[in-house]
């Protein structure tokens, strides 16, 4: 006997952020699955999806973040819930769209006696059912060694690139620290049309210590330039404000912030409040609370860069051409 079979593709949200997931869906023309997540009083969480995915290619998208009374680990744990009941529901192939990777930070040992942390969340969503990974701007990119299965690895660079180029002359692209200059060096060269240049500051973190940041020099000529600091993300803002401040001291008529994913956690909103940053620039990946709003902060939609990943991984054609091969690097 033989039959033709045709592919179905179905996407579901966690709770932490479904307005881009409706975004994601909205590009895709799909409806966003029911998932019919239930928390009961001592804080488990059921999932049952509404309708049949028996065979399908499902997709459960959820950023890790805490956000109206739920940590990170609960996004996590969420997530990884979601993905077992696809799997016991007899989806054909799972795929965990992660637009913020959890503990992506914990991605190596710096001290004795720690734990690698972004490998165990690689392996959780493993064990859960996962076959494929998708996420966007990884802390490091050892992190996609770490699942064991592909990984699609996405870029907001053509995001921020566009804002820049509709937005600023001849900026002063600058990295924060020394391990971003490889980012900003290629951001530069995509807008040399723009007249960019390039800058990277040095930044020393002092042994044993967390968010704290010490900017110490401006590599670079920024006197009378606007200067655009591109990160993967803006946390506690001590790594941003502190290079703000000294690319000012330095000479810069004006200083933006870029970053993939605004965590703005603990002290966040306050330093940057106080910054001499006039624009910080962000993308969807994670929710925006109120308390964290900003009139200086701009948020762009990452939703069809989403949605155009998911069609190449459901086609089963290259995600990395539509980068053209740059979120490789």
């Amino acid at each position: 006997m033989e039959k033709v079979t045709t592919k179905r593709l179905a996407l579901y949200s966690g709770r932490t952020h479904r307005e881009l997931a409706k975004e994601v869906a909205a590009n895709l023309n799909i409806e966003l699955g029911t998932d019919n997540l239930v928390e009961f009083s001592n804080g488990e969480v059921r999932c049952r999806f509404g309708e049949s995915i028996r065979g399908c290619d499902v997709f459960v998208i959820q950023s890790h973040y805490g956000i109206d009374g739920r940590s990170v680990n609960d996004s996590i744990m969420e997530h990884l819930i979601m993905i077992d009941a696809a799997s016991r529901a007899s989806a054909k192939r799972i795929t965990a769209v992660v637009p913020f990777y959890g503990y992506a930070r914990q991605d190596r040992k710096a001290e004795g006696r720690e734990p690698i942390t972004a490998r165990l969340v690689a392996d959780m969503f493993k064990a859960a059912g996962a076959k494929r990974m998708i996420s966007i701007d990884l802390h490091s990119g050892q992190i996609q060694g770490f699942f064991d299965g592909p990984v699609d690895h996405l870029t907001a660079m053509p995001v921020l690139e566009q804002y820049i180029r509709d937005n600023a002359t001849a900026p002063v692209i600058v990295s924060p620290d020394a391990g971003r200059i490889k980012v900003a060096e290629r951001m530069a060269q995509h807008l040399v049309d723009c007249g960019a240049d390039l800058a990277f500051i040095y930044k020393r973190r002092p042994k044993g210590t967390t968010n704290v940041a010490e900017a110490a020099e401006v590599m670079g000529d920024v006197k009378g330039r606007l200067c655009v600091l591109t990160d993967d993300m803006i946390d506690t803002g001590g790594t941003i404000v502190a290079a703000a401040e000294l690319l000012i001291e330095r000479g810069a008529t004006e200083v933006w912030a870029m970053a993939t994913h605004g965590v703005l956690s603990g002290p966040a909103i306050d330093r940057l409040r106080n910054s001499p940053l006039s624009r910080i620039v962000l993308t969807n990946t994670l929710p925006l609370p109120p308390e964290n709003r900003l009139d200086r902060i701009e948020v762009l939609s990452i939703a069809p860069l989403i949605a155009e990943a998911l069609g190449a991984v459901f086609d089963d054609t290259s995600v990395s051409d539509i980068f053209d091969g740059e979120n490789l690097a």
